[in-house]
């Protein structure tokens, strides 16, 4: 899909989704000039009501550089929103990384976007009484017809490990090999090869990710509590979420 310019990405993600008949589905948008870029990254929750929170909102001057980004796209309130984790580039040449806020972020130029639209379901943002959040949670949508192709959209809870539970979630729907697409938050994480992060709070980014032979990898980008990014394939069955992952699972 071709994104334009000069409103806010969720606005460019909406209209985008319109023209083509979609409400619901997921967006890897990559090389994506943004001005302005606003974001936030996990903190610790100020009143005790939730697992962690938001830091104040980072605002940098100038244009920037969406390396990589995945966007959930479903409804609030019946109207169009996104959930968004990436990576970007400020204008001084650091990367940066956290949840992009989708109604104070524009593109600053037409951006192009590989699109996986879902069809027979949907991302609708709900309360969830254990988390104290609204999220979004996967609903059933008959208005909308299913179309080609089979995959599934899921939601995790908080601490159950991500990749046992794709592991699960396609062995329930008889799924050996997959694509795995989505975004969450992990509490701190244990990789293959790289070292421990340690952030109790994290936002996540699945770089890769697949189930093949019903064994699931990801290869992850993620950023803690103190702004810093680690990345690589995390090690099954040590990885509990925190607060959600949203996922979308494409069939092979």
């Amino acid at each position: 899909m071709e994104l334009q310019a000069g409103c806010s990405l969720n606005q460019s993600v909406a209209e985008a989704f319109a023209t083509a008949g979609l409400v619901s589905g997921y967006v890897h948008l990559r090389d994506a000039a943004v001005e302005p870029l606003r974001y936030v990254i996990p903190a610790v929750s100020p009143d005790g009501q939730h697992a962690a929170w938001y830091s104040e909102t980072f605002a940098p001057q100038g244009v920037c550089i969406i390396e990589d980004a995945g966007l959930i796209v479903g409804l609030r309130d019946r109207e169009s929103f996104l959930h968004c984790h990436g990576l970007w580039r400020l204008p001084d040449g650091s990367l940066r990384m956290g949840h992009l806020l989708p109604l104070e972020s524009r593109l600053s130029r037409r951006a192009k976007a590989e699109v996986w639209g879902v069809s027979g379901a949907a991302f609708e943002v709900q309360d969830d009484p254990e988390t104290n959040f609204r999220l979004f949670q996967p609903i059933t949508s008959p208005e909308h017809p299913v179309g080609r192709g089979r995959a599934f959209i899921a939601v995790l809870k908080p601490n159950v490990d991500v990749c046992r539970s794709i592991e699960t979630l396609c062995r329930n729907q008889n799924v050996t090999e997959a694509r795995i697409m989505g975004i969450g938050s992990l509490v701190s994480a244990e990789f293959e090869t790289s070292p421990f992060f340690d952030s109790f709070a994290t936002e996540v980014l699945i770089r890769d990710g697949e189930v093949r032979k019903g064994h699931c990898s990801l290869d992850i980008a993620l950023v803690g509590l103190d702004g810093s990014i680690a990345e690589g394939r995390l090690r099954p069955g040590c990885n509990p979420v925190c607060v959600t992952f949203e996922l979308l699972i494409v069939t092979n």
